[in-house]
């Protein structure tokens, strides 16, 4: 941070006050897996709290710590964006795990520390955000052609108006 500090000609302190207010700037090491768990209403409602106790418990970690084996780093973070499907998390600001229960994120937690990689999205058997009643709305998608071509669409527009005004005389006689 001195250095960027110094190639931008500012204060160190400027460099560091957006460094420590922005969650995507890390100052400490992170572990293989940078957890980042939602904890806004709808998660919290949902059980966050629950499943951050979970990761702590399984890594021996505390908030914004990396376990010893250097696997897992937890932060609490605002809105992942999907509270539908809460409580979610973020892995390494790219996957995200949603319908989480402290059960299915221990066994996250273990998949990966088996090496492996498990399954994105709801842990829970649902399709992307869909409800019990599965899709209800815009179950298909409406093929209709659109006319790119703006000059046609205004003379179309155009003759149209003419013709409704054209009519609208005609009944006045």
């Amino acid at each position: 941070m001195n250095k960027v500090a110094k190639i931008l000609e500012m204060e160190p302190m400027q460099v560091y006050e957006v460094a420590s207010f922005y969650t995507m700037f890390n100052r400490t090491k992170l572990g293989k897996y940078h957890i980042q768990f939602c904890g806004t209403t709808p998660c919290m409602i949902r059980g966050a709290r629950e499943c951050m106790d979970a990761i702590k418990e399984f890594a021996h970690i505390g908030m914004d710590e990396t376990s010893e084996d250097g696997l897992f780093t937890l932060s609490e973070v605002e809105c992942l964006g999907a509270c539908v499907n809460a409580p979610m998390m973020q892995v390494n600001n790219e996957w995200f795990y949603e319908d989480l229960t402290p059960e299915t994120t221990v066994e996250l937690l273990k998949t990966w520390k088996a090496g492996k990689e498990p399954k994105v999205g709801p842990q829970n058997g649902r399709i992307n955000s869909l409800g019990p009643m599965g899709r209800t709305s815009l179950e298909s998608i409406p093929h209709t052609q659109h006319s790119r071509d703006f000059d046609d669409v205004k003379a179309k527009y155009l003759e149209k108006k003419a013709a409704q005004a054209a009519a609208a005389a005609a009944a006045k006689k």
